[in-house]
């Protein structure tokens, strides 16, 4: 059986940029649905008893797999998602990601143009990335519940731009939303431990 992790800091930790109230329901409703209902798509089946990466992996790319997917996906997606926050995060990071950045954008803030760019552009539900591929980093986005470990590439951060993620808070301001979570939250040393693993 999965369970709903705990977060890594208190519901309002995120604050302003991320309140109380859009913590409780992104985290305790939406992220709880997943959990449960992957918990009841697995019972009984080839899924049941693998780790949730071997389930994500397992059910991409297959039509008929879709429900598992989705909600697995989901439940990695959110879990990673609260893991690259941090309060009083954002700025820059440590000296090896940041010499990375530096040669695969040219500059920290062509990064951070194109990180909130790519984000912001996800047309409808998705997610903004900085990943590794073929030992250089790149910034992507995924729609829906897609996931960039499932084409080779490996997760650094991520950005949910699913609309339950900033409406309470931001209405229909995406781009401010982002750029807030890039500049004051962004957990570099998750990122820094994700890279030692790639």
């Amino acid at each position: 059986m999965f369970t709903l992790p705990s977060l890594p800091y208190a519901d309002n930790a995120l604050d302003p940029v991320i309140s109380a109230n859009t913590i409780s329901f992104h985290h305790g409703k939406h992220h709880k649905t997943y959990v449960d209902n992957l918990n009841n798509l697995v019972k009984g089946n080839e899924f049941e008893g693998k780790s949730l990466e071997a389930i994500v992996q397992a059910s991409a790319g297959k039509a008929d797999k879709a429900a598992v997917f989705n909600n697995a996906a989901q439940v990695w997606n959110h879990t990673f998602y609260w893991n690259s926050l941090k309060h009083g995060g954002g700025g820059k990071p440590g000296a090896k990601l940041a010499s990375m950045i530096d040669a695969a954008f040219g500059s920290f803030d062509e990064f951070r143009k194109q990180l909130s760019a790519t984000s912001v552009s996800q047309f409808g539900s998705g997610w903004g990335w900085l990943v590794v591929e073929g030992g250089a980093l790149k910034v992507v986005k995924t729609a829906n519940a897609e996931v960039p470990f499932t084409r080779g590439q490996k997760p650094l951060l991520t950005i949910d731009v699913w609309e339950h993620a900033y409406y309470l808070d931001h209405q229909n301001k995406r781009a401010a939303y982002v750029d807030a979570v890039i500049d004051k939250l962004l957990n570099w040393g998750f990122a820094e431990d994700n890279l030692g693993r790639a």
